[in-house]
This record gives C-alpha cells, sequence and structure tokens, in this order.
C-alpha cells in the first residue's frame, strides 16, 4: 500500500509551453500513502467537508491506534493522517469503508470538493451547496446508472478540484478546475477554468508533493446579490423559446468569466452537479485530445482548451439546457469573490435561530482529544454534523444559542481559536521538521512562538476594533525550504526559513517587497512589520 512519490513540477510553465506529464499523478490518498520522514501518511477524501459525528470518532480513533494521535486539516478540507506504520494499508482503508469514508477504491483520490461551509446556516446564499456536494460525489464514485458516461472521472488525477460555491463568493475564489456558482433565481453558472487564480496555493498545503491547491484566510461576504443583472433577462429569453447564443460581456469584477478555458455557462440549479461532471469529463477529453496528460484545467494548451460552445453542447446531448457566458455579457453578481471568505470564528446565528459554531485549527492541526471534543458536541448538541472549512477550520452545525455558547467556551478551553480576533488567525505553514526532511526548520514550533511573542508584546491579542471586524491582512505562510508547499494566493507574508533563521517578505502578484533575514528570536516583530500592524 505504501507507494513511492517523486516530487512533481510545482509550477506551471507560462503561456503555452504545456507539460507533458511522463507519469500518473503521485498525490496521497487513503490507500496510497506517502513515505515522509515521521511515517507514512494518509489523506482522506472528505467532500464538501462534510463528516458525520461517528465518521469523526472513528478519524479519532484512527488517529490514536495508527498514526501520531493528530489530524492535520488541508486547504481543500481534506484530512489528513501522519506518522502511520508502512504496513497499515489494509486495516486503515478497513476501517474508513466500514465508516462510509472509503465508498470506492477506484475514485479515492479524485474526490477532491470544497462546498460554502455555512451554506444553509446563516441565511446568506442561494442554494444547498452541501446537497451539490453529496450528488457530485455520488457521480464521481460512479454510483449512477450504467452507461451514464462517468465511469471515466475516475481518471481525474488527485490534484483536479471541484468548487461549489451557494452565491456568497467564499470558495469561488479558490481557483478550482470546476466551479459551480449559485444565482438567486435557481440557476448557477458553471466554469470549467480557474477565475485568475485568486486564492490559489501551490500545494494541499499539510500535505507532501501536492502542488496547485487552493488557500484562503478571510471570510465570506454575506452580501445579499438577490438585484444580480442579467439572468433574469436570459431566462426571460428562454421563456420564449430563444436559444441565447454566446454574449459579450464588459469587464467587471475577478470572479466570473476571465477563466483560461472561456468555458462559462448559466445551468439550471437542479442540474448543477451532473453538469459540473461532464464539464470534467470535457476536461479529460481534452486532455486526451492534447496529448499533454495534464492534471489541471490550465495546464491544458489553448488549442486544446474547452470552449463554451463546446461543453454547452456535451450539456445539451445529456438533457442539460445551458447558455454560454461570453466575454461581454452582462451577467451575476453572485458568487464574486468576497473579500473575505474564511467563515468568522464564533457563533453564526441562522435565520430559525438556531446556532453554528465556528472554530478555526492553530496550524490546521488537531489532537484526536480536540477532534473527538468535536465529535462529541457536534453528537449531544448539534445536528450530528460536522464541516471541515477549506480554511483549517470545522463548523458544527444545530445548537440552541445556549448550547452553542456552552461549546464555544469547551472548544476554546481545549485549545481551539473561538474569538475573531485571535491572533492565531491567518497563520499557516507548512509541515516542516521533523516531518519533511527537505525542511530547515522545525516551522510549526516557530510560528507558535512567533505567535506568542505577537500576543505578549503588548500583554494581549490585538483587540477587537469598534466598531466592526478587524481590518484585512494578509495571511502568513512559514515555509521551511524553497519549495513552500501549500503557500497561499493573491498578497501574502511568507516567512522562508534559511537555515541560519528566516527571511521575511510581502509577495504580491504585482511585485513582492525585498526580504529580511531575522533570527527565530526576532519573528514576531518582523512578521507584525511585514503584516502591517506594527
Amino acid at each position: 500500500m505504501l507507494a513511492a512519490m517523486p516530487l512533481p513540477p510545482t509550477t506551471a510553465p507560462p503561456g503555452d509551453e504545456t507539460p507533458v506529464r511522463g507519469r500518473d499523478d503521485a498525490c496521497p490518498g487513503a490507500l496510497r500513502l506517502h513515505p515522509a520522514d515521521d511515517g507514512a501518511l494518509a489523506r482522506v477524501r472528505v467532500p464538501g467537508g462534510l463528516l458525520t459525528a461517528r465518521q469523526a470518532l472513528v478519524l479519532a480513533g484512527v488517529a490514536e491506534e495508527l498514526g501520531d494521535g493528530r489530524l492535520d486539516l488541508t486547504s481543500r478540507g481534506n484530512l489528513q493522517l501522519r506518522g502511520l506504520d508502512a504496513g497499515c494499508g489494509a486495516g486503515l482503508a478497513a476501517r474508513l469503508r466500514a465508516a462510509g469514508l472509503l465508498p470506492s477504491d477506484r475514485h479515492d483520490r479524485v474526490r477532491n470538493i470544497v462546498a460554502s461551509p455555512l451554506s444553509g446556516l446563516d441565511g446568506a446564499g442561494h442554494a444547498d451547496a452541501p446537497a451539490w456536494a453529496r450528488a457530485l460525489d455520488a457521480l464521481l464514485c460512479d454510483e449512477v446508472p450504467a452507461g451514464s458516461g462517468f465511469t471515466e472521472l475516475a481518471g481525474l488525477s488527485g490534484r483536479f478540484l471541484f468548487a461549489l460555491d451557494d452565491g456568497r463568493g467564499d470558495v469561488s475564489a479558490l481557483g478550482a478546475d470546476v466551479t459551480l456558482i449559485a444565482t438567486p433565481d435557481g440557476e448557477a453558472v458553471l466554469r470549467l477554468g480557474s477565475a485568475g487564480g485568486h486564492g490559489l496555493a501551490r500545494a494541499d498545503s499539510t500535505a507532501p508533493n501536492a502542488a496547485d491547491s487552493p488557500d484562503a484566510t478571510d471570510r465570506p461576504d454575506a452580501t445579499d446579490h438577490s438585484g444580480a443583472p442579467g439572468v433574469a433577462a436570459r431566462r426571460a429569453g428562454r421563456a420564449a423559446g430563444n436559444d441565447t447564443p454566446s454574449r459579450a460581456r464588459p469587464p467587471g469584477p475577478p470572479g466570473l468569466g476571465d477563466g483560461p478555458s472561456g468555458a462559462e455557462l448559466l445551468v439550471r440549479a437542479e442540474d448543477a452537479p451532473r453538469a459540473a461532471a461532464l464539464a470534467a469529463v470535457a476536461f479529460l477529453d481534452a486532455v486526451r485530445a492534447s496529448g499533454t496528460r495534464a492534471w489541471r484545467v490550465r495546464e491544458l494548451p489553448a488549442r486544446h482548451a474547452v470552449t463554451a460552445d463546446r461543453l454547452a453542447g456535451r450539456l445539451a446531448a445529456a438533457g442539460i439546457q445551458a447558455t454560454p457566458l461570453g466575454p461581454q455579457s452582462p451577467t451575476t453578481t453572485a458568487g464574486t469573490p468576497a473579500a473575505d471568505p474564511t467563515p468568522a470564528v464564533g457563533l453564526v446565528v441562522g435565520p430559525d435561530g438556531r446556532c453554528a459554531v465556528s472554530v478555526a485549527v492553530p496550524l490546521g492541526r488537531l489532537s484526536a482529544t480536540q477532534w473527538r471534543l468535536s465529535a462529541g458536541l457536534a453528537s449531544r448538541g448539534g445536528s450530528g454534523e460536522l464541516r471541515v472549512t477549506p480554511w483549517r477550520g470545522v463548523v458544527l452545525p444545530g445548537f440552541s444559542p445556549d448550547e452553542a455558547r456552552a461549546a464555544l467556551r469547551e472548544l476554546a478551553d481545549a485549545g481551539l481559536v473561538a474569538t475573531p480576533h485571535s491572533p492565531w488567525l491567518g497563520i499557516a505553514a507548512c509541515t516542516g521538521r521533523p516531518g519533511c526532511a527537505k525542511s530547515l526548520a522545525d516551522v510549526r514550533a516557530d510560528a507558535a512562538r512567533a505567535v506568542a511573542g505577537a500576543v505578549a508584546g503588548d500583554g494581549r491579542p490585538d483587540p477587537p476594533p469598534d466598531p466592526g471586524p478587524p481590518p484585512g491582512r494578509p495571511p502568513v505562510y512559514f515555509s521551511g525550504c524553497e519549495r513552500r508547499c501549500g503557500h497561499p494566493g493573491g498578497r501574502w507574508v511568507d516567512v522562508l526559513a534559511t537555515g541560519d533563521g528566516y527571511r521575511v517578505a510581502v509577495r504580491d502578484p504585482g511585485g513582492s517587497t525585498p526580504g529580511v533575514d531575522v533570527t527565530a528570536d526576532q519573528l514576531a516583530g518582523a512578521v507584525a512589520s511585514a503584516r502591517g500592524t506594527t
């Protein structure tokens, strides 16, 4: 069960110099383990981040009995087990299957689905993203009638990503290969390709050799997009029997229509999961035609890109009505990437008076005890569900207000981040020593000391401003080597181990600042300065 995994390229060549893959993607899974310095590593896919309390308890037991007693949350809302014995593969797989966490051996690594974590919980959004995630996962696992055409989806790479956005603009910013964005009037934008790479990272953050997964560090926008222009007009045209061709669209915010493939369409919400699966099939067809063995949509050569008209034709053949959206077409503002997409930690109050509890996990790593506490609270006072977010957090739905406040206190006492002004928010790191042989430092320990130093600087964490939330600050990422596995996209603070200390710089798509060399003891001040908090 333990497979050797060579390092893949971490960046795609510019322009049309598309890589020709000479091997299959070596991304780890629950069946294909990765040999790390601290033992074998398994990545358990959690489509949509959705877990039952029973499944969560199984994972806590597996971490304690087979691994190092901890669980890592990845930037795709998946879970990782570390410190596994190389011979545990069969036993691990059997326990995951029994818990419903491994429904298909053939499709283990392709079940990469992120979904809006607060969908249905806070009154925002226009669709049930968890329901989309479950339906799409069933299609990915081929739990559909024979002859449906979805069986080839097992050929997707372990890096191919689906994002299901309920219209609030959170996961639509994660640079997925196939994105669904709900609109206010029962439709969804289907995008094949990334919209400008906003929020894109270079790895599934806690995982080795897993390039091109998303990462972000902000909070979702609950803006009401019910006045979205353009969609109603298209619906009226359909009602009149018009087959609307692809239309031109004026430049707008980076969220719709600027992906590399140019394939963006409007479909009915009830058809959205099937449309997303068929878009992935269209990508696989293009991969075969290009001869590149591309892993991500953005790796396709321009001449082999899947066009909106071609994708619309494939959907029509499957009985799905779709309208191509051209670059100048009037479109909905739903799904415009939020400036701050990460779910705020604390209580999330729903329109029915029920509450969800949202916490962040320092550096994305929980002990089995913390994980078991979360599952127990979900089972006792909540709905029995946990939602793992792509921002290394956990949401527990279904509490009464009093139960939610009590649960939040318990989770905070256990070491999880339960207040929106914690200095831990926006801090992430690669695995570092001792788990990674290439790392030049124990970056997680140094990050923890830097956070402690930031608090000790004035004796307290950053105080909440009055009124409103804290101002947006760039995320901080600690990397043990030049590979920077898992770093975020956009503007971020790069804290790179050098062997003699760290180099701290602000990286930005428009240009980076010169790096400042510091010792580990000077990190707190250097990071605060780079982040603009001093």
